[in-house]
């Protein structure tokens, strides 16, 4: 059975919330091996002069701890 870890990852994009959560896994599996999944906590967006002008969200990635 592996062990698991969870992080926390802010991540944002000026295309879309699916481009966000793609970022944080990009950042994270830069410095993170073994991700399996990343669990899309919160959305939130910038709205400037009534448009989105950045989609942010929270997420956890999880990964396997090496033994």
């Amino acid at each position: 059975m592996p062990i698991l870890k969870v992080i926390e990852i802010l991540a944002s994009s000026k295309t879309s919330w699916e481009d966000a959560a793609a970022n944080a896994v990009k950042e994270a599996s830069k410095t993170v091996r073994g991700i399996r999944s990343c669990n899309v906590q919160n959305q939130s967006a910038v709205v400037e002069k009534g448009k989105i002008v950045e989609y942010r969200l929270n997420c956890k990635i999880s990964f396997t701890i090496e033994k």
